[in-house]
């Protein structure tokens, strides 16, 4: 009998949460909402701005989870209502000085969310536009360096006591946001954040007398804190950069007349026109005309693609010198912009194996820094004959310098600005677990059909041992027809190119691996590798002499023939893509091996390879390929190259598998990554970018220890104080997320 928990059902839901701007917002959020009943797979994304957990309909209910976020100080609505917040209930204060509102769901603010609002409303994911000066955050820091100028002003023409008052009042009104979100995080079990740090800090400057530089410490705390939510923001207009390729706009046409809609009102079915010159609104059929295509917008590829009547477009892509009429394909929601954006967000959210390391590691690390700051508190004085306020100032630096914000954001802002990056350029990897991956990548394994090679062979030789190729052809075309193969289609092309009657099959049925069968006429026809001919017992000297030749070219052969006679066989080529050979070099100047799996005969293969310079694996069937992969990914790093749908169990099988595709659903939706330019030539440039980014990540976390451990040495030895430690912390989270965002202009093609 199952139990009442094995009953319970749950459901997925995902809140726009603002305010988000670190590592450490995101451990937050994490840590308040994991310690709720019923709450499991809870993943934040900062970049994306998303908080999506599973909830058990038996346990907390949603309204508890934005609660537990609002306590901490960020604003946070249903993802699906996140657009109709108002400007104002947004916030990015939570991390910083900056007060917030809350929002509920129906948008209103309640009376207690209405006291979070003493330092001025300020932005969120609603509303990216507005200057540093007009958020929260910003607004803090003019009101507290107002308060510290005011207060210098005071300490040269007023007595000393007043001078002395002014400092700790500019202290304590800088520092009461922070310490209400310190006690915050304390009620929601999480004593061990930067706003306790610096709340202890400040009271502990105020306590020794050091009210000026407690004074001073704020001021910096909130400016490193607007410095974070530049940077951040700056990190984030990468995903809104490609929400913006799609036009807000459409030319609906309906019986014989437009009229402009919002682009995203638009329906499967409808009619669009598109002007020389515009984005085509939605993904979508050409029904007329015939124009260059430029996909450089979604797929980064910078040569325009002539398409006509039948062919499918993109959503964002720009129709260059003709007029089109599309038929929408899909609903706005679903168009491949969106569906990138929606993969780019949830990779985000997929945290690599680096990130989990160093969430764990902070985990450890604070409570270890607090130690130790209290160790050098109370030690010197005690048993070394040591000052109480000399030794306490220091502790008090140290805990503002062991803050890990910069250590905890140095994986996740890297790998955003990667994926970013990556996306604008045609090349999708979900999530940061697969970056990793693909960067420890030591051997390629490509499909051949349809991967190295274009996927549309054409017949070249046709031999039969009674000279009737036509009757050859016929057979073969009967057996085939129906079939969405490339060489079924290669073979029925010609039939037709002939003009060669083909003659109705019934009852057809693929052979796994060997071939495809029929009735044609009284009997059974097939088309199949050589090897199943073998098999049969069909195969005669001339025919195996035939064939090796035709092998020996580079020609995939097949054999044509009935129960117990061969009619003849079929030759047929499908050359290499142009790229591929340059993509075979590229992998070899990385360092990386290269390997062809295909299902073809040796001496096929070996053709092939042989002008490719690769290595090869050939006559695989489907179960072989998966088995290959398996052994080679048990001896080196291998990335598995298919097309998504034949070769769904060998991707599953490497370490990364990369689906070829030009934005099909397969190719966004099956394997670890994809290549919307559908081009062999983006796998190495996947792998530099993914060996750029784990070079990136190195840097950022040498900078974050790098400083924190210089600067934790000369304040305990008295070298530095309190607004240089902060300093130190918020210009090391500043210059790891600044790092991060060269990946942005990372140079493909190189």
């Amino acid at each position: 009998m199952s139990s009442n928990h094995e009953n319970r059902a749950t459901q997925a839901l995902t809140w726009t949460v603002s305010g988000m701007d670190c590592g450490s917002c995101a451990a937050k959020i994490r840590g308040a909402v994991e310690r709720l009943p019923g709450v499991s797979d809870i993943k934040v994304s900062v970049m994306a701005e998303t908080l999506s957990v599973s909830l058990d309909d038996q346990g907390t209910e949603p309204q508890a989870v934005e609660n537990a976020v609002k306590r901490l100080g960020y604003s946070i609505a249903p993802r699906n209502r996140a657009a109709m917040t108002p400007p104002d209930a947004a916030s990015d204060g939570a991390c910083c000085g900056g007060h917030s509102h809350g929002s509920d769901h129906n948008g209103a603010h309640s009376a207690s969310d209405a006291a979070h609002g003493a330092a001025g409303h300020v932005h969120g994911a609603s509303d990216p536009d507005k200057r540093w000066h007009e958020t929260g955050k910003g607004r803090l820091v003019i009101g507290t360096g107002l308060l510290l100028a005011a207060a210098w002003a005071a300490k040269w023409f007023l007595p000393g006591d007043v001078s002395a008052w002014a400092f700790v009042a500019a202290c304590l009104i800088g520092v009461f946001p922070v310490a209400r979100r310190a006690f915050a995080a304390l009620r929601a079990g999480m004593p061990f954040t930067i706003e306790m740090l610096m709340t202890v800090a400040a009271a502990g400057a105020l306590v020794i007398g050091a009210a000026e530089e407690a004074a001073l410490v704020v001021f910096l705390f909130a400016v490193g804190e607007v410095l974070e939510g530049v940077a951040a923001n700056r990190a984030r207009a990468g995903i809104r950069a490609l929400g913006d390729l799609v036009p807000k706009t459409a030319l609906l046409e309906e019986n014989g007349a437009t009229r402009q809609v919002p682009a995203a009102a638009l329906r499967i079915g409808q009619l669009v026109v598109v002007r020389p010159g515009d984005r085509i609104p939605a993904d979508g059929e050409i029904v007329d005309g015939t124009a260059g295509i430029d996909e450089a917008p979604v797929t980064g590829e910078s040569v325009p693609k002539t398409k006509g009547v039948g062919e499918a477009v993109f959503a964002g892509s720009i129709s260059t010198d003709a007029v089109l009429r599309v038929r929408v394909t899909r609903t706005p929601e679903d168009n491949t912009i969106a569906r990138i954006i929606r993969l780019v967000e949830e990779a985000q959210e997929a945290r690599a194996p680096t990130e989990r390391f160093i969430d764990r590691f902070s985990r450890y690390y604070m409570p270890a820094i607090v130690g130790l700051a209290i160790l050098v508190a109370i030690v010197p004085p005690l048993f070394m004959g040591g000052l109480w306020d000399t030794w306490i100032y220091r502790a008090l630096a140290l805990l503002l310098i062991g803050c890990p914000c910069a250590l905890v954001i140095s994986v996740p802002a890297s790998i955003a600005s990667s994926l970013s990056a990556g996306a604008r350029h045609g090349l999708l990897m979900k999530g940061g677990a697969v970056i990793e991956a693909a960067a420890r990548t030591e051997l390629v394994a490509f499909d051949k059909t349809g991967t190295l090679t274009r996927g549309k062979p054409a017949v070249t030789d046709i031999w039969s041992p009674d000279g009737d190729a036509d009757a050859v052809l016929a057979l073969a075309a009967g057996v085939e027809a129906g079939s969405s193969h490339p060489l079924a289609q290669a073979i029925l092309a010609h039939a037709e190119a002939e003009g060669i009657a083909v003659p109705a099959g019934r009852d057809a049925r693929a052979i796994p691996g060997r071939g495809v069968e029929a009735r044609i006429g009284e009997a059974t026809a097939f088309v199949g590798s050589p090897r199943y001919a073998e098999e049969q017992g069909v195969m005669t000297p001339a025919a195996r002499s035939r064939i090796e030749t035709l092998e020996a070219e580079g020609k995939t052969v097949a054999a044509v023939f009935r129960t117990g006679k061969l009619a003849g066989v079929v030759a047929l080529r499908d050359e290499p893509r142009e790229d591929a050979g340059q993509a075979v070099a590229a992998l070899k100047a990385l360092g990386v091996r290269s390997v062809m799996l295909t299902g073809d005969n040796e001496r096929t293969a070996a053709a092939i390879a042989g002008t490719l310079s690769m290595e090869h694996r050939a006559e695989l069937l489907p179960d072989d390929k998966v088995t290959a992969i398996r052994d080679l990914a048990g001896k080196l790093n291998v990335m598995m190259v298919g097309d998504g749908i034949n070769d769904a169990p060998a991707l599953a099988a490497a370490h990364v598998g990369v689906a070829m595709g030009s934005g099909t659903d397969v190719a966004l939706e099956t394997a670890d990554a994809a290549l919307l330019r559908n081009r062999v030539g983006d796998i190495p440039e996947k792998l530099r970018l993914a060996r750029a980014t784990m070079a990136n990540i190195r840097q950022n976390i040498t900078i974050a220890l790098g400083l924190k451990v210089v600067f934790l040495v000369t304040t305990v030895l008295g070298m530095t104080g309190l607004w240089i430690a902060i300093l130190a912390d918020t210009g090391a989270t500043v210059l790891v997320t600044l790092n991060a965002l060269r990946l942005l202009a990372f140079r493909f093609g190189r």
